[in-house]
């Protein structure tokens, strides 16, 4: 049985590929959502890929999972640092959660270090490159069979 995971990007990521490619690299979202579906039919896992800039309509998805989707994984982009909202939504929430971030938010600004998304997640990637969100499905798989 397929199972549903929700993969929310934030803001800028549909940037990717053309925005600081020497920081996210070359791959762009469409690349990534490439890779997440197909490894996702390996796995058993339909991946639903949403991206927005806008704070609000992340916390509208997230709560549209709490109805649709086994797991969430999410790159809250600088939401990540900022945004309590976010947070809220994500406890709401009662399936697993997985924070993915493309660059090693700890090697780089100190404001980058903190993460209100952390407190909700069940596993974080961090400077894994794009292959972050393989290894978040991976682990989803793992955690929701």
């Amino acid at each position: 049985m397929t199972k549903l995971v929700y993969v929310l990007n934030g803001p800028n990521l549909n940037l990717l590929g053309k925005r600081q490619p020497e920081i996210y690299g070359y791959d762009t979202l469409k690349d990534v959502e490439a890779d997440c579906a197909k490894l996702g039919s390996k796995l058993g896992i339909e991946c639903q890929f949403k991206q927005s800039n806008h704070e609000g309509q992340i916390i509208d998805w997230i709560h549209e999972a709490r109805q649709e989707a086994a797991g969430i994984i999410i790159n809250p982009g600088a939401f990540t640092h900022t945004s309590v909202a976010i947070l809220d939504a994500l406890n709401a929430f009662d399936g697993p959660v997985f924070e993915v971030h493309i660059s090693n938010v700890h090697k780089r600004e100190s404001f980058r270090h903190h993460s209100y998304v952390s407190l909700r997640a069940d596993g974080v990637m961090a400077g894994f490159g794009v292959e972050g969100y393989q290894l978040a499905l991976r682990r989803m798989a793992s955690v929701i069979k």
